[in-house]
């Protein structure tokens, strides 16, 4: 006997029930799995600025930002084609979903070659462009080479994961970030520390980390009855097409853009010179964790409000903005605390060198620090905003956000350190969050009131 839709429990519709506990009980999973990336992501930051030295930490500082914007490329298409199979899930037109993923997968597959190829050609002339010093450039370019050769496999990871969520099941994810984590942590020790690969060792146990954690969302898609894809699912289709592509690449341009601001900021901070990009490079490895609730709610959002736009339940996406927007200043302001009052041990975590070299490092890592942690509910405030506009299907006006969160972030960056010195580039993150705001809440009420207008033609 089959089993039942109602009989997997790791899906579920979001369109019934309280939207408190629906977002909560979503997003719970996926921040305990964002912990665990951010674990491993932690541990090679440490491995690297332990045992290979601040020099190293500084080499995996120059890349952050051309590594991020492939990253955020591929999820942006990826989180762009699940806002589709979320609104399809919603509407419990299953043999429509099985058509966006078969045609998400082929887009994937293409994208995942353009920027693997992309990646390989622009990685040497875009770290001499950021300035980025001799005396770490050749570790620098070893990092990225190899990331950016195990593209595919990070493409793979973020689709399947976002299929999961997109039919919420935030629990499948988690269990493969944890399976994760602990083979990036073995492989650190074992490449780094053991092997004596050097920075390459910390770039291949992630990459054979994302893989493990890809198969394990594999094996969990295929035992769903309503997944169970045929060839024709994979068949072209040039509308779907055409609308996936409307949806993801509003995203990934957004996410691009994002990071060519960030790269302009690592071109100031490189000529600060390198204990400086060590104690930026510290901090800027927190920011995951700063973010780990803020991006669990962004998700839990996309699939409410994308499921509850689907079923034609537009009240429900109020209803559900208002409880995510307290969940998200209050969980904000929590994790502020512990920074400030946490933030300088474990920043100590990452740093190595001549006592004088890391008291300097630390000092410039904690004053960024404090910084970003006093205006975290900014940043929350535009995950949870962004996310829900991008959820009620419109992907455009969270793009134009992207562009004002570059602009600002890159006037910021390149002026201010003119006027009060180097300390001024710790600003152009918060300026950043700020000038989106600002669009992305006015942007919510535009898209919210053609969502009520919508109703009420419909009734």
């Amino acid at each position: 006997m089959k089993k039942t839709l109602t009989e997997k429990p790791k899906i579920f519709h979001m369109t019934q029930g309280n939207p408190g506990k629906l977002i909560v009980a979503f997003a719970l999973p996926l921040m305990l799995g964002n912990v665990f990336q951010q674990l491993y992501t932690v541990v090679d930051t440490m491995v690297v600025g332990k045992y290979l030295g601040v020099s190293a930490l500084a080499a995996l500082g120059a890349c952050d930002w051309m590594n991020w914007m492939m990253l955020g490329i591929v999820q942006g298409f990826t989180q762009g084609f699940a806002i589709l199979m979320a609104q399809e899930f919603g509407a419990r037109r299953y043999d429509r979903l099985r058509s966006v993923i078969g045609n998400s997968t082929m887009l994937a597959i293409l994208f995942s070659l353009l920027l693997t190829v992309g990646g390989q050609i622009a990685a040497r002339p875009m770290l001499l462009f950021l300035q980025t010093p001799q005396t770490i450039l050749a570790d620098a370019l070893l990092y990225l080479r190899i990331m950016f050769a195990g593209i595919p496999i990070v493409m793979a990871y973020n689709l399947l994961a976002c299929i999961l969520r997109a039919l919420g099941d935030g629990k499948t994810p988690l269990q493969a970030m944890v399976v994760a984590s602990i083979t990036n942590i073995v492989l650190d020790l074992i490449f780094v520390m053991g092997f004596q690969w050097g920075i390459a060792g910390a770039a291949v146990a992630t990459l054979i980390a994302q893989l493990v954690s890809s198969v394990y969302c594999m094996y969990h898609i295929g035992k769903l009855e309503i997944l169970r894809m045929e060839h024709s699912d994979f068949r072209p289709q040039t509308q779907l097409f055409m609308r996936l592509l409307g949806l993801g690449a509003p995203m990934a341009f957004q996410n691009c853009i994002i990071a060519v601001g960030g790269m302009i900021v690592q071109f100031v901070v490189n000529g600060f010179g390198v204990l400086f990009i060590a104690g930026f490079t510290a901090t800027n490895k927190l920011y995951g964790v700063l973010e780990i609730a803020a991006t669990s709610y962004g998700y839990a959002m996309i699939t409410y409000v994308g499921q509850n736009l689907g079923a034609g339940a537009y009240e429900r996406i109020r209803k559900g903005m208002r409880y995510a927007v307290l969940l998200a200043i209050a969980t904000s302001v929590l994790i502020a605390v512990l920074m400030l009052c946490f933030g300088k041990g474990i920043l100590g975590w990452f740093i190595s060198g001549t006592p004088q070299e890391e008291a300097q490092t630390l000092q410039i890592a904690y004053f960024y620090l404090s910084i970003m942690s006093l205006c975290l509910p900014v940043l929350y405030i535009l995950h949870v905003v962004r996310s829900a506009i991008q959820g009620m299907g419109n992907t455009l006006l969270p793009m134009v956000s992207g562009i004002v969160e570059f602009l600002m972030r890159t006037i910021t960056a390149l002026l201010l350190p003119l006027a009060v010195g180097e300390v001024g580039i710790f600003f152009a993150e918060i300026a950043a969050w700020f000038g989106a705001d600002v669009v992305l809440v006015v942007s919510y009420f535009v898209v919210a009131g053609k969502c009520l207008h919508k109703k009420m033609e419909v009734r």
